[in-house]
């Protein structure tokens, strides 16, 4: 971008703005808040907000009860885990994003481990994992999200709902967490798998460990 002088009146500054506003990515909400552009063309509700239509409780052993409540899926603590598991139509492998609002309502463990396809396998993004704080990929090359270069530590408070947006390209799987982006994996080289207890969570499912979580807003759009 060519460096612009300092306006000297209001006229002037006015047809400044007007000139950024033409700029390319003007407008874009570039630096802000990616959830905020996220109810855009494409979305496709995964669910309805009243019934477990095309989802079914995970056949975990152990698991909790799952119910659908106030527009929101309530699942109960498990021993050790509860969750859900897609049984709708197929659904892409790459290139698509996967959205979801979710909420610790009790417990110190993971409230969201949301399971999804890449390519020819799955993997699983943990929130609040390891004691409530770990957040990363489980598997990358064999290693779990709390040892592999996707690990970190979020602090997250119940009764709160959090954003979660996944995308999976050829490429590489990104994650972002309230519009910041918290995994930025690229994939060339490298084995993604799930742990062996939540394959049950397979195509997609998302599950909670010892811990009661609520979710909503689960949409899913196809990237051209």
């Amino acid at each position: 971008m060519p460096r612009l002088s300092r306006p000297r009146s209001r006229v002037a500054a006015s047809a400044l703005l007007a000139l950024l506003l033409l700029l390319p990515g003007a407008g874009s909400g570039i630096g802000q808040s990616t959830s905020a552009g996220e109810q855009g063309a494409g979305w496709e509700p995964l669910f309805d907000g009243k019934t477990l239509a095309n989802w079914k409780r995970t056949q975990f052993i152990g698991e909790g009860a799952v119910a659908v409540e106030n527009g929101q899926i309530v699942m109960e603590p498990g021993k050790p885990l509860t969750g859900i598991t897609w049984t709708g139509s197929p659904l892409p492998r790459t290139n698509y994003e996967l959205a979801l609002e979710a909420m610790r309502l009790d417990g110190s463990d993971f409230f969201a481990g949301i399971t999804f396809p890449v390519d020819d396998s799955h993997v699983s993004l943990i929130l609040g994992g390891w004691g409530g704080t770990v957040v990363g990929l489980s598997s990358i090359n064999g290693i779990d999200a709390s040892e592999n270069d996707t690990s970190q530590s979020i602090e997250f408070e119940s009764n709160r709902w959090y954003d979660v947006r996944i995308r999976v390209t050829p490429a590489k799987i990104e994650a972002w967490l309230d519009g910041r982006q918290i995994i930025d994996q690229e994939l060339k080289g490298r084995t993604v798998d799930t742990r062996i207890e939540v394959e049950p969570s397979q195509p997609l499912g998302i599950a909670a460990y010892r811990t009661r979580s609520a979710l909503r807003n689960i949409r899913l759009r196809t990237l051209s």
